[in-house]
């Protein structure tokens, strides 16, 4: 769309293409300007990716050897297993329905961020609907040019 296309446009519909617009354009600037706008966005993308089954976004996202620590999980996790659960559960037609982070601070130490979190995930499988809350450690690693998270720990208050 080009400056002379835009001016042919009635007033009312260039007011609504800028409504329309605006909210998409006023969160991209406040994510570029969030010096951790990218981390906290990968962050989302693998939770929203185990959640959804998306093994090859996993794949790219959590490393060989990543270790996960889950409470009230006696094994530790690895790659593999996350990748493993993640399409279990997606198979058996869980889904999300919400993801909630309504706390969460960050650490630098050169290229690896420890991002501290509390969340909120609501999901609905075999037709329940179930809601879980606690805190998350979540470990990321600035390598060749992008986050990867290979390591985490969540606990639920008891």
């Amino acid at each position: 769309m080009n400056t002379d296309s835009i001016k042919k446009m009635p007033r009312m519909v260039r007011v609504i293409v800028v409504i329309v617009l605006l909210p998409w354009a006023l969160d991209s600037l406040v994510e570029a300007a969030t010096p951790d706008g990218e981390l906290l966005k990968v962050r989302e993308q693998v939770w929203r990716a185990w959640f959804a089954g998306d093994t090859s976004l996993l794949l790219k996202l959590v490393p060989p050897g990543t270790i996960v620590i889950s409470d009230g999980e006696e094994k530790w996790k690895t790659q593999a297993d996350v990748i493993q659960t993640s399409a279990e559960f997606h198979e058996k037609g869980g889904r999300l329905i919400r993801l909630e982070f309504p706390h969460t601070e960050v650490q630098h130490f050169g290229d690896v961020a420890i991002v501290w979190s509390s969340y909120v995930v609501v999901t609905m499988s075999d037709g329940k609907r179930s809601e879980s809350a606690g805190r998350a450690t979540e470990i990321f690693v600035w390598r060749d040019g992008s986050w990867t998270n290979p390591g985490w720990h969540t606990s639920s208050p008891k």
